[in-house]
């Protein structure tokens, strides 16, 4: 390849326009690196779905150009996705120590462990994939061992952020490595893709050390059991909890599968340092004063089945609220969430329980940088070409206006959607066409077998019920030999409407009476004869529109 020609494309297959499943392809001549591979949670109108994750079509046309996918921290939107794409995909997969061992947690649980290969790298780490040489970069986040990727083409360096804020008192003393995103800045940058998730917040995101200092606060103050839902993959802040209940002479319990899992795994690795004597289980809370107890629990985000939830309810075998307890909900609401944490909030409160929650300053710090952290960000690496990611759409405008404040130009700012091909050259970048992305729905064992049509079924079943017709007809003359029945399912309570049903079935025996003279016996016609009649006949009688699935019989 000639020097002139030698092109790098970024292919975003999720991650752009939206907060969740992460997944950024780049790719040199034959060869294509993946970063990230993350799911996101189901809105409201994707009724019965469990999780989604991006559509990966573009890597299985390419399977053999696949080089590794390099995963930049174990949140679930960045690795949610590897049991799924690991069926199809047998590439390895690199990562921190705790990314790595929240990934064969994760691979385990879904019994699809057996041949990954995993490799483990640290911040300062160089590794050659392919034609790519990827220096990995230490940065502060929600989560431990979280890295950035300078990843050095033929074409130039590609610098990608990850998730990070700046936190200048680090719980674990690792601060964000300023002096390597000045040096990559020094020696020139191709692009830099950036963290948009918090560009809307002017100044700076606090330090985790805050939180830590409301902890303190409310242990001296609380009088009887403190309960803090947080996060299960923030170690910094239950290694905070840990430390400020060890201060006050509490035992600590974890209660929530995801908890328990995250508890396990650091303590298994060295990233928790627990005072001996001072984790116990949650049985041994029951023998000893409330005012020497502290519970760390999931349900931060008001999760039906979460431990908090259920505690709000009063609906946890080993807990229960009594007056005087203290509840810290330790996280912001994800936006879709609020009326989740909300009702918590108040089932907390009616159960007499002091609650301190997102309202209150210093329960709970970002993750993520704010303004002055991504100028800091541009400034120091100083990139020819800037592709802003991980956020909505607004997100990633105002991160491109940001940069043009800082002096990139309008024409080198890349704002992108999913499956958007952006190649650069050393001198220029440009647009050039689009690959297969979107959502892949997972339903139960089902990968991508819901569709609209299903969806649609679905969101007509929630809203207006089914209605089933089923009747016996004779293989020789086609005439009735038993029904209409009708069975309704979420349309009408059968006992209170029995005129409208007796009126339905007359219905169906007109339409049946009809397909008799026009001599039709095609099942599929005289369904659709029925299907029509009573369909009319119930939008005129109670302006809804059920499900209406006839079935027939022959004898």
């Amino acid at each position: 390849m000639a020097e002139n020609e030698r092109k790098v494309s970024l292919i975003p297959l999720g991650g752009l326009g939206e907060i969740g499943k992460n997944m950024m392809a780049i790719r040199y001549g034959n060869s294509i690196l993946v970063i990230d591979c993350g799911l996101t949670f189901p809105e409201d109108e994707l009724l019965g779905v469990d999780v989604v994750i991006p559509d990966y079509t573009y890597l299985l046309e390419n399977r053999q150009m696949v080089k590794g996918i390099i995963v930049t921290h174990g949140h679930e939107d960045h690795i949610g996705a590897l049991p799924y794409v690991l069926k199809d995909l047998n590439v390895p997969v690199y990562g921190t120590k705790l990314t790595l061992a929240l990934i064969q947690a994760k691979l385990k649980e879904q019994g699809n462990f057996n041949g990954v290969r995993l490799q483990q790298v640290k911040p300062r780490d160089t590794l050659k994939i392919g034609p790519f040489r990827v220096e990995f970069i230490h940065v502060s986040h929600s989560i431990a061992d979280t890295v950035a990727l300078a990843i050095h083409t033929p074409v130039g360096t590609i610098v990608h952020t990850s998730d990070f804020k700046i936190d200048y008192t680090p719980i674990d003393g690792e601060v964000f490595d300023f002096y390597k995103f000045a040096e990559l800045g020094e020696k020139g940058v191709l692009v830099l893709m950036s963290d948009s998730t918090n560009v809307e917040r002017p100044g700076f995101t606090m330090s985790e050390r805050v939180v830590g200092g409301t902890f303190d606060e409310v242990f001296r103050r609380a009088r009887e059991r403190i309960i803090i839902a947080s996060f299960a993959s923030n170690i910094h802040r239950v290694q905070q909890i840990i430390s400020t209940a060890y201060k006050y002479n509490r035992k600590v319990a974890v209660v929530g599968r995801s908890m328990v899992n995250v508890v396990n795994i650091a303590q298994e690795i060295g990233y928790l340092n627990i005072p001996e004597g001072t984790l116990v289980e949650l049985s041994e809370l029951a023998h000893l004063p409330k005012n020497q107890t502290v519970i760390i629990s999931t349900g931060s985000q008001g999760e039906p089945m979460s431990a908090l939830t259920r505690i709000a309810r009063n609906d946890h075998r080993q807990i229960e609220i009594v007056p005087g307890d203290t509840v810290i909900i330790s996280a912001l609401p994800i936006p879709g969430n609020e009326k989740l944490v909300a009702r918590t909030v108040d089932q907390l409160f009616k159960q007499g329980a002091d609650v301190y929650h997102e309202a209150v300053e210093g329960v709970h710090v970002s993750g993520h940088a704010s303004q002055e952290e991504l100028k800091l960000v541009l400034s120091l690496v100083k990139p020819k070409f800037f592709v802003p990611v991980h956020g909505e759409y607004r997100m990633l405008i105002k991160h491109a206006r940001l940069a043009e404040e800082l002096g990139i130009p309008p024409e080198n700012i890349f704002v992108a959607e999913n499956g958007q091909v952006m190649e650069f050259t050393r001198e220029e970048g440009n647009f050039n066409g689009r690959v297969t992305a979107g959502r892949l729905l997972i339903d139960g064992l089902g990968v991508g077998d819901v569709g609209n049509i299903v969806l649609r079924d679905r969101k007509q079943l929630a809203q207006d019920g089914l209605l089933i017709v089923v009747l016996t007809l004779s293989k020789e003359t086609g005439s009735v030999v038993a029904g209409p029945d009708i069975i309704s399912r979420g349309f009408v309570y059968v006992r209170e409407s029995e005129e409208l049903l007796d009126e339905a079935k007359e219905r169906v025996r007109q339409a049946l009476d009809k397909c008799s003279e026009r001599k039709v016996n095609d099942w599929s016609t005289i369904k659709g004869n029925i299907r029509d009649n009573l369909s009319k006949f119930l939008y005129e009688k109670t302006r809804r529109r059920p499900m209406i699935l006839p079935i027939i019989m022959e004898v």
